[in-house]
Order: structure tokens, then C-alpha cells, then sequence
């Protein structure tokens, strides 16, 4: 198994729950209102606790945290490039008039454009990434409270 393919998979899985989930709200009208897009973490924070578990089962006792840092990170980081690129589909080719309905306020004062709305979802998309791979990898590494590691200190 190629050491990309959990990241690939489970990145383009978890870009396929956030695209549905707003394609969802759309059809509501709630893809403009902010608070919705807290569930994304939620999407975000399933598929990435999937890609980790599965990386360590394909592993075993192989398993280092670094390589599996680096899975559970490009796992978030594919899936964040994915949405982006949705997203600026969405917001300029599907759906020209969505960005003044989700930033009604801040287009006219502070002159917003798609491209720092893009930063934003970007930064957003990066950050959960990161965040979620440092609380993941607690969860999988190797303890040291063990009676071999209990030999080893003072």
C-alpha cells in the first residue's frame, strides 16, 4: 500500500461529506448563515479519526508518530484543497450571488472579495486539520507507561 493512499481516500471521503452537507444546506437557503459550517469539524473530525485508526491497524507495531502525524495531516489538508476548490466553484461559476448573501454586511464596509473569503475557508480547513491531528495522534502513539519504559528512568 502506498504510503499516500489512506490520506488520498480519506481526504477525498471527507471532502465528499463537506461538499454534500453544504450542497444540503442549499437547498435550504442555510449555506449562507456561518453557524452552520461548525459541523464541519464534526465531518472533518470523524473522517480524520478514520484515517488515522486505519493508517495504525495497516501498520501494526511499525507504527511511528511521525509517519502517522503526517497521515492524519494530509488526510485534513487533502480534504481542505478539495473543498476550497469546490467552494470557489460554488461561489463564483454555480452561484455568482452567494457571496453577497453570506457576507452582506461586510461586502459594502469592508470590501471583501472571493479571494479572502477563500483565505478564510482555506485557513479554517487547515487549522481544524492540524488542531485534530495533534489531539488524534495522543490518542494513538505508543505510552511509555510501561514496565521495559519504567527500567529506563531515574
Amino acid at each position: 500500500m502506498d504510503k499516500f493512499s489512506i490520506p488520498i481516500k480519506y481526504g477525498v471521503a471527507i471532502a465528499a461529506g463537506l461538499i454534500a452537507y453544504f450542497l444540503i444546506l442549499s437547498l435550504f437557503g442555510a449555506h449562507v448563515n456561518p453557524i452552520y459550517s461548525l459541523f464541519n469539524g464534526v465531518i472533518m473530525a470523524y473522517g480524520m479519526y478514520e484515517a488515522i485508526k486505519h493508517y495504525r491497524l495497516h501498520k501494526g507495531n511499525k507504527f511511528k508518530y511521525q509517519k502517522g502525524f503526517m497521515a492524519c495531516l494530509l488526510t485534513g489538508f487533502n480534504a481542505t484543497i478539495i473543498f476550497t476548490i469546490f467552494f470557489a466553484l460554488y461561489a463564483t461559476e454555480f452561484n455568482p450571488g452567494f457571496l453577497d448573501d453570506l457576507i452582506t454586511v461586510w461586502i459594502t464596509d469592508y470590501n471583501t472579495s472571493i479571494g479572502i473569503v477563500l483565505f478564510v475557508v482555506a485557513i479554517m480547513g487547515f487549522a481544524t486539520s492540524l488542531v485534530l491531528t495533534l489531539a488524534y495522534m495522543q490518542l494513538f502513539k505508543k505510552s511509555w507507561n510501561t514496565k521495559e519504559a519504567n527500567k529506563h528512568t531515574i
